[in-house]
């Protein structure tokens, strides 16, 4: 047991060095490349000339590359082909003009579907998991195996002793604990061994050997997985969830009126008012899809800013310039700022359409709302996975108006009577001009724009779903500038906890090519001397 107890904190220890930032960034830098000899092609030319030559330079751009287009099997394979490459986004190092085409060519081709391709996403980044928080990048090599066997066999070997030797001299409870946790300890081996088994290391070793004997065990590895996971023994989902956390500013104003009351709710208020108002909403395929085009239509960060197409000034009607001018001023103003403003005015818009019968206007409301509570929920919980701002201190500023709105009309009891109570509210001078810079509320500031919104979708003849159409596009552009501008050591400490639909966008627009990793834009140069 001494010898099994030191193999697995060996284990533990080094698993923990290798996930280091430093080792880990260090174990994926390239070998230092001096590039062509400069002083040898100078001595060369400095020769040619002396002979009396004309020489000319001339440059030869080596662009090759090994370009793949979606020929893979399945996901897995396609995930562990790419992982090597994309895996340096979490080390902060750049990538090259071949590693941006190979992945580009695949997930710009029409058979890569977007089903697939964040089922890819989830694999690289269920891999990335492993590598950073597990031991899976150990156990899974030889000498993990090795160690594995090791400390299995010393296990079963101490409890046969245990069975075996004179026990006499010991008392019952001394033999019965000694037992238990002998049993506990090869219990916790087997289970170790079967995670193994059903982890997509195994299988996707599996998938490559080309033997008959393999390929039976590996039917028999998917049989045991089912019986496992129906059993609850494994997990059914391995890898993300699927899910996105919610967070409503108006719901949270409405709950916090109807908690009020003595000092000590006020206290219990206080200290679970995150989590108290959160929830979790499985994210849809139609949102997927929906990310994934506008992604596959852009060819670098500056193209994801649709907005600026969306509201641009046409025409002389000076009342539809000066709702565009409030449209586009929204998206101008520090980001945490056009999270809530447009958070509040997506709310308002809700409540004005709710009654519409199309699916299709519902299905794009639905989207709206989830991005919008999804980048609400980030900026409440996680500030530091959104580009840095005073997000918080707005927050808490907006919520403080909101409420106080709310209890100075006690006819309000939910969010719907809330937002129509709003959108009475005369906004014809700015808020700005007369609250000045005491406070960051944006309150008054969505309510205008859900108005310009609204009276633009009237001036254009839009109908209810272009104008939810143009408002969900501009909360998949503010979800790509957030996926953009994280920093790569959040989206890995994100991980821990289960993952982010933003993480899953960001590696996806590092596989567009929509990233400002790939620094390298051509191809290698290459010099060549010409005489004549």
């Amino acid at each position: 047991m001494f010898i099994a107890g030191i193999i697995k904190f060996g284990e533990r220890i080094w698993v923990l060095r290798s996930a280091s930032s430093d080792v880990f960034r260090d174990s994926m830098l390239p070998r230092p490349d001096p590039g062509p000899n400069y002083a040898k092609f100078m001595d060369g030319y400095s020769s040619k000339k002396a002979e009396g030559f004309k020489i000319s330079i001339g440059t030869i751009n080596d662009t090759s590359t090994v370009v793949r287009r979606n020929n893979f099997p399945d996901a897995l394979q396609e995930a562990s082909y790419f992982f090597p490459t994309f895996k340096r986004l979490f080390a902060d190092l750049i990538l090259s003009f071949q590693d941006r085409e190979n992945s580009r060519s695949c997930f710009q081709h029409t058979e890569m579907t977007c089903e697939k391709a964040f089922e890819v996403m989830e694999i690289e980044l269920g891999f990335m998991y492993d590598l950073l928080y597990t031991k899976a990048s150990f156990i899974h090599s030889r000498r993990g195996s090795f160690c594995r066997f090791v400390s299995l066999s010393c296990t079963f070997s101490a409890f046969i002793a245990f069975l075996i030797i004179d026990k006499n001299e010991y008392s019952t409870i001394d033999r019965s604990i000694t037992l238990l946790l002998l049993v506990g300890a090869i219990v916790l081996e087997i289970y170790a061994v079967i995670v193994l088994l059903s982890s997509d290391w195994t299988t996707l070793w599996l998938s490559k050997q080309k033997k008959p004997f393999v390929d039976l065990i590996s039917k028999a590895n998917s049989c045991f997985q089912s019986c496992f996971g129906l059993c609850f023994l494994l997990p059914l989902n391995k890898r993300w969830s699927n899910s996105v956390a919610q967070y409503n500013l108006m719901s949270h104003c409405i709950k916090h009126k109807s908690f009020k009351g003595s000092r000590t709710k006020d206290f219990i208020n206080y200290k679970l008012e995150k989590y108290w108002y959160k929830n979790l909403k499985p994210v849809p395929m139609s949102l997927k899809e929906k990310i994934f085009e506008q992604l596959k239509k852009a060819d670098s960060i500056t193209d994801i800013k649709v907005s600026n197409q969306l509201f641009a000034h046409t025409g002389d009607d000076d009342e539809k310039n000066k709702c565009i001018r409030n449209l586009a001023q929204s998206m101008e103003v520090d980001f945490d700022e056009s999270i809530l403003r447009w958070h509040i005015a997506t709310d308002l818009c809700y409540y004005i359409d709710r009654d519409n019968g199309s699916e299709t206007v519902k299905n794009l409301i639905c989207l709206s709302q989830l991005l919008s509570n999804y980048l609400v929920h980030l900026l409440v919980m996680y500030p530091y996975m959104l580009p840095g701002g005073i997000g918080q201190i707005r927050f808490q500023d907006t919520c403080a108006e909101a409420i106080e709105f709310i209890e100075e009309r006690e006819y309000i009891s939910d969010e719907c009577k809330a937002c129509e109570a709003l959108l009475k509210v005369n906004t014809e001078i700015l808020p700005s001009q007369i609250k000045g810079d005491r406070s960051k509320s944006v309150l008054f500031d969505a309510c205008i724009l859900a108005q310009s919104l609204q009276s633009l979708g009237t001036r254009n003849n839009w109908g209810t779903e272009q104008k939810w159409e143009k408002i969900s596009q501009v909360w998949v552009e503010m979800l790509c500038d957030a996926a953009s501008q994280c920093r790569w050591n959040n989206h890995a400490r994100r991980l821990r906890q289960g993952g982010e639909l933003l993480t899953h966008v960001w590696l996806l627009m590092a596989h567009l090519g929509i990233t400002e990793h790939f620094q390298i834009s051509r191809g290698h140069l290459r010099a060549k001397l010409f005489l004549s």
